[in-house]
């Protein structure tokens, strides 16, 4: 399984590049506005992480796109599963990194917020859970167009099943405008995530490769 994980980073290595390089110019930008000389500065430290996360969401809706399209384009789960591996562990181990891409974005901006809150009170109040519920709702955000680029992406045809991944993850983040960061939006996120992952292992369970 680590075999399988390191394979899927090493050939998706640009989004993890890419996450890396939003996430550490959120936690600059974080840090400058928290020591800003205005005094309702700390409050809007985590407001950046917002309109990054929408970049990032699309980002792994095309890095699952692209996962699924180079393997079927380039028979790599039919070279695979030639070797002692199953075509459960071949679909866990692209699921896996698609978190850790997830995480490689998400954790390093959470930390700073978290030690950031910690180091200065703010003068307008934050409810305690308010970084939490963040954190959740980007993440399963984040994962659930990640698992939309899975279930477009296993084609013939990459343009088209990105585009149509994009428009949908849209959508789905127009779910955050209309609920906001509560728990309606986590049960429809978790569900959707359930589907989307069910389907796209029905499919890639009965498909030949």
């Amino acid at each position: 399984m680590f075999t399988l994980i390191q394979r899927e980073i090493e050939d998706h290595l640009v989004y993890f590049i890419g996450a890396g390089i939003i996430s550490a110019i959120l936690v600059v930008i974080s840090i400058l506005v928290v020591f800003e000389d205005n005094p309702v500065g700390p409050v809007f430290f985590v407001f950046p992480l917002i309109p990054a996360a929408i970049v990032v969401m699309f980002g792994l809706c095309g890095m699952g796109v692209s996962q699924m399209y180079t393997d079927r384009s380039r028979r790599i789960s039919a070279f695979l599963s030639t070797l002692p591996v199953t075509r459960d562990q071949i679909l866990t181990a692209r699921i896996i990194t698609g978190i850790l891409a997830i995480l490689t974005f998400l954790m390093p901006l959470t930390i700073t917020a978290v030690v950031l809150r910690g180091l200065f009170s703010p003068p307008i109040p934050m409810y305690p859970g308010l970084i939490f519920d963040l954190f959740i709702v980007i993440f399963l955000m984040s994962f659930a167009c990640y698992c939309l680029g899975l279930q477009t992406g296993w084609t013939s045809n990459k343009v088209i099943p990105t585009l149509g991944g994009l428009v949908l993850a849209l959508v789905l983040f127009t779910l955050i405008l209309v609920k906001g960061f509560g728990l309606h939006v986590v049960a429809i996120l978790v569900l959707f995530i359930i589907a989307s992952l069910a389907c796209t292992r029905h499919r890639f369970m009965s498909t030949s490769l």
